[in-house]
């Protein structure tokens, strides 16, 4: 510790420390024999140690004269910053789009070639329907283009109103709430409930929506294996323990399981039932995202809970995006109206976010429409996904993830090479391989760095009921061409 000079410091500090010394000479006279000798030690030392302090070496503020004005130029030519975000190579996928011109339906065109498309989340090949499209069309010349407003400052609709009450009587729920942007509803969603010291259980491959609504909740996060119901037993018996140990606060401590029906980057379904016993044994809340199985699973469209025989009741919340099996823009949740009423006055995409455009609600009302009045259209996905998934069985150097119902399946490689990047190429290859031959494949995409859990590269297929049994086998067989060829 030292001081700073300051004038007229010399005249303040002298009287102090004679006053201290004076002190400590008067303490030493009425020293009494009886008092412990290290007393007189420990004072002695203190008045040592500021008569240190008071005279201890003194600095100045570090001085330096002017600089010129072309010494400042030159210190700012010199001067170089720290770039904003890390260099990205101009080869990087993410740098190199495939242009899409039309719609992404059956038969697509990408970067000018037309190609059988298994690349779009067009499950039901809805996105091209002409019923869904005249409806759209009206509906944009009576609303207009956009909303410029949410929901709370004039940009609910009486369309917004009638997608919500059908999407709620689809899953039979009393009530549902939509949103204009997918991404954005289970984001939105899980903060609007989990707070700060809550408690939320997620599976270790839960999307990365998902993270980022666990990421905007600020609660304690504690992951556990994918589908492993064992290991999320163990961290529930484990809170279990601790909340014995502070009731006070266990009383207070929300506890939630996060889960997706039909996982996009795993491609195979969670196990409900037994989620659902570990709910009533250990006392926690589910929430279910279901982008990738409403539309698909069940024999009515309804998602894994129909999938299951599970009672809707048994979950609190569902959540779903309507960019998929719906063709359309936006999400939705559903569940009981007092879980649904919360999230309009806390769920941040649904308070600050314009509105989805009414054109968007009136196809995804018609796409509900055709969903209800052609219930086999589900059966018919469901036989093409065992299709899919059964040519693409003995691709050389490649291996089928997911369950044979999914329609969004991976085919990762056998045998890595030990290399992220190397990998990627090679798969980007096959990529490239079946675009020449006009079978349109796409990479799972991932934020390497942002990803809590980052899945193998692999390529995504993905089964809608447009695609024939020639269009199946015409693309297994170029995909086994390209594995020969690119992976000897």
């Amino acid at each position: 510790m030292a001081w700073v000079e300051v004038p007229g410091q010399e005249k303040v500090l002298k009287p102090l420390l004679n006053t201290v010394i004076i002190l400590g000479l008067i303490k030493c006279a009425n020293f009494s024999p009886q008092a412990p000798a290290y007393h007189l030690i420990l004072e002695g030392i203190l008045i040592l140690w500021i008569v240190r302090l008071l005279f201890s070496k003194t600095y100045k503020l570090q001085e330096r004269s002017d600089l010129t004005e072309k010494e400042k130029e030159d210190l700012i030519e010199e001067w170089q910053p720290e770039p904003l975000v890390p260099p990205v190579s101009k080869d990087h996928p993410s740098m190199n789009y495939d242009i899409v011109s039309g719609p992404p339906s059956h038969n697509i065109v990408v970067n000018g070639k037309q190609c059988i498309n298994f690349a779009s989340f067009n499950f039901l090949g809805l996105l091209d329907n002409e019923r869904v499209k005249q409806k759209a069309l009206a509906s944009l010349k009576k609303y207009g283009v956009g909303t410029c407003g949410p929901r709370g400052f004039y940009g609910t609709f009486d369309v917004h109103l009638e997608l919500e009450d059908r999407l709620a009587k689809f899953m039979r729920t009393e009530e549902a709430i939509i949103y204009s942007y997918g991404f954005a509803t289970i984001a939105s969603a899980i903060p609007a409930y989990s707070k700060r010291g809550d408690i939320v259980f997620v599976d270790e491959a839960a999307c990365f929506s998902i993270q980022k609504g666990l990421q905007a909740s600020r609660s304690f996060i504690k992951y556990f294996k994918h589908n492993d119901m064992e290991d999320l037993e163990r961290l529930l018996k484990e809170q279990e323990i601790e909340d014995q140990k502070n009731p006070r606060k266990a009383r207070v401590t929300r506890r939630f399981v996060v889960v997706e029906g039909l996982y996009i980057n795993t491609a195979d379904v969670c196990p409900l039932p037994a989620l659902v016993k570990l709910k009533y044994k250990y006392k926690v809340r589910i929430f279910l995202e279901e982008s990738m199985s409403f539309g698909v699973l069940g024999e009515h469209g309804r998602g894994v809970t129909e999938h299951f025989g599970v009672n809707i009741d048994d979950i609190d919340l569902i959540s779903a995006n309507m960019e998929n099996a719906v063709a359309s823009i936006g999400g939705f949740c559903c569940g009981r109206s007092f879980v649904i009423d919360h999230q309009r006055l806390s769920g941040q995409g649904y308070c600050f976010s314009a509105s989805l455009p009414p054109m968007l609600a009136a196809a995804a009302i018609e796409a509900l429409n055709i969903m209800e009045e052609d219930p086999d259209i589900f059966s018919v996905l469901r036989e093409k996904c065992e299709q899919v998934h059964k040519a693409l069985q003995g691709t050389p150097g490649m291996k089928v993830l997911g369950e044979s119902y999914a329609p969004a399946l991976h085919l990762q490689l056998e045998s890595s090479s030990g290399s992220r990047e190397t990998d990627v190429r090679m798969l980007r290859r096959i990529v490239d391989y079946c675009l020449e031959k006009q079978i349109a494949l796409t990479l799972a995409r991932y934020l390497d760095k942002e990803e809590r859990f980052l899945p193998p590269p692999s390529i995504r297929v993905v089964v809608t009921v447009e695609q024939t049994k020639e269009d199946i086998d015409r693309a297994a067989s170029c995909i086994r061409e390209a594995a020969l060829s690119i992976l000897k």
